[in-house]
């Protein structure tokens, strides 16, 4: 965290749609593209919307690693493949846990969001994540 920074603020706002088996799950979402930006994500927030999340894009695609610290809200994170697929999936991120969480290959993205909403929606490794911009091949 960098001093003088101000939690809730984001590069902008959106609609992220997961597709699923069970149907497409929309999410209202708050992005984050700088550096400053993604240090900062969740931490101190006390709460997370329902149906609601973070997006984390990176550009060039890349390895990523995500940690829990300073944040207060249980998670799942959602690793998404340049190709705009679920990659992988850490569920239920565990609250100021400073274990770090790689994305275990390279993304454009990471979806945080309210911890077993993957779980709740059937999400799973490779079911398509549609959002502009984010399929690199």
């Amino acid at each position: 965290m960098l001093a003088g920074t101000t939690a809730g603020i984001a590069a902008g706002t959106g609609t992220i749609v997961l597709k699923t088996a069970t149907g497409d799950h929309s999410f209202n979402i708050e992005v984050m593209v700088s550096d400053q930006e993604r240090a900062l994500g969740l931490m101190f927030r006390r709460s997370l919307p329902e149906n609601s999340g973070m997006l984390f894009i990176y550009d060039p695609p890349q390895q990523a690693t995500m940690w829990m610290k300073n944040t207060f809200i249980p998670l799942d994170m959602v690793f998404i493949s340049p190709d705009s697929r679920v990659r992988r999936i850490e569920s239920h991120a565990e609250p100021f846990s400073e274990t770090l969480i790689p994305s275990e290959g390279e993304v454009v993205a990471v979806l945080e969001l309210n911890a077993g909403e993957a779980e709740k929606i059937g999400l799973k490794q490779g079911d398509k994540v549609i959002y502009p911009g984010l399929a690199k091949k």
